[in-house]
C-alpha cells in the first residue's frame, strides 16, 4: 500500500481500520474501549471509520495501550546542528528606528 498515492480521507480510513484491528486483537469491545477512553461508543465508531477528531484518536490509542505508537507515527524531529547555528547566528544588528518627537513633514506644493 502506497500511502503517498492515497487521499487524506483514505489514509484516515486506513488508520481507523488499523485501530479496529488492534481493538479486536486485544479482544476488547467498542464499549470497553469507549469506557477506558472516556468517549461514547459513537465516538469510538467514528475513530474506526476514520472520521474523528485527533483527540479522540489519541484517547483510543491510550485506551488500547498503544500511545507509544505515536513515536512511529510522527517521529520527533530534531534540529540539525547546522540549522541550530543558523538560528543562533541571527543577532540583532540595527535599532528599530523609533524616533521621538518627529515633526510632521511638509507637503510639497506644485
Amino acid at each position: 500500500m502506497d500511502l503517498n498515492m492515497m487521499s487524506s480521507g483514505a489514509i484516515c480510513k486506513e488508520i481507523g481500520q488499523r485501530l479496529k484491528r488492534a481493538r479486536l486483537n486485544a479482544n476488547r469491545t467498542q464499549k470497553e474501549v469507549a469506557g477506558r477512553a472516556g468517549l461514547s461508543v459513537t465516538a469510538v465508531q467514528s475513530v474506526e471509520r476514520g472520521d474523528a477528531r485527533l483527540e479522540s484518536v489519541v484517547l483510543v490509542l491510550m485506551a488500547l495501550d498503544m500511545v507509544e505508537q505515536i513515536r512511529n507515527f510522527v517521529p520527533e524531529q530534531k534540529v540539525s546542528p547546522l540549522q541550530l547555528v543558523k538560528l543562533q547566528g541571527k543577532k540583532r544588528q540595527r535599532a528599530s528606528g523609533r524616533l521621538k518627537d518627529i515633526s510632521p513633514r511638509k507637503v510639497s506644493e506644485w
